[in-house]
Order: structure tokens, then C-alpha cells, then sequence
């Protein structure tokens, strides 16, 4: 499994960014994928997940109402789409998969095996 994750940037807070993830490798309808994010001398934390089969998203609750999550099944990409960002938001941002057969998304990493390279989001007040 390759996840590509892109998208990152510099905005002014109250700004909008699309992070986007390429997933490759196999077949994705069992898994749940998800978006973490690490700032700077922080550990690093949840931001939001989706499965591939559907159903409700699961966000963090510092970014759940600014945040949506998607998914595109047919061109295997998951988005994170970043609303009104605020300068706490500023991280280097993460999507990570995972097998997931039903229950409860995984919102922590180590649930998660299959990670891509960061992309940076820099907030600025």
C-alpha cells in the first residue's frame, strides 16, 4: 500500500486548503483511511477518518464543523477539505489506512499501519 499525500501550503487564517491522498497498491473497499497531523514539539493527533465503503466520518472535535473528510472510490483519493483555519491548525499532515471491517474508526495512530509522507500546513495570523 502507497499513500501520496499533497496539498499542503501557506494561507492566512480564515482560509481554505485541500489536502489530497493518492492511495495505490490494492484494492481499498476494507479499509478506513484516515488524516493525522503533527505540530511542532506536539504529539502527534487524530484529525478525521473515512472508510471506503461509507458511512459516517469520524472527526476530531477541534476540527469537526471546519473539516470534511471525503473520499472518490473510483480514483482511489481521499481529500481533507480545511475551512477556516486557524494558526493551531499549522502541522505537518499525515493520511494513514488501515483493514477496517465494521465498529468503531480508528482514531489512534498506532491503529494504523499504512502511513504517507507529510505535507506541511502553515497557518499565518
Amino acid at each position: 500500500v502507497q499513500l501520496q499525500a499533497s496539498g499542503g501550503g501557506l494561507v492566512q487564517a480564515g482560509g481554505s486548503l485541500r489536502l489530497s491522498c493518492a492511495a495505490s497498491g490494492r484494492t481499498f473497499s476494507n479499509y478506513v483511511m484516515g488524516w493525522f497531523r503533527q505540530a511542532p514539539g506536539k504529539e502527534r493527533e487524530f484529525v478525521a477518518a473515512i472508510a471506503w465503503s461509507g458511512g459516517i466520518p469520524l472527526y476530531a472535535d477541534s476540527v469537526k464543523g471546519r473539516f470534511t473528510i471525503s473520499r472518490d472510490n473510483a480514483k482511489n483519493m481521499v481529500y481533507l477539505q480545511m475551512n477556516s483555519l486557524k494558526t493551531e491548525d499549522t502541522a505537518v499532515y499525515y493520511c494513514a489506512g488501515e483493514v477496517w471491517y465494521g465498529g468503531r474508526p480508528p482514531r489512534t495512530g498506532g491503529e494504523y499501519g499504512y502511513w504517507g509522507q507529510g505535507t506541511q500546513v502553515t497557518v499565518s495570523s
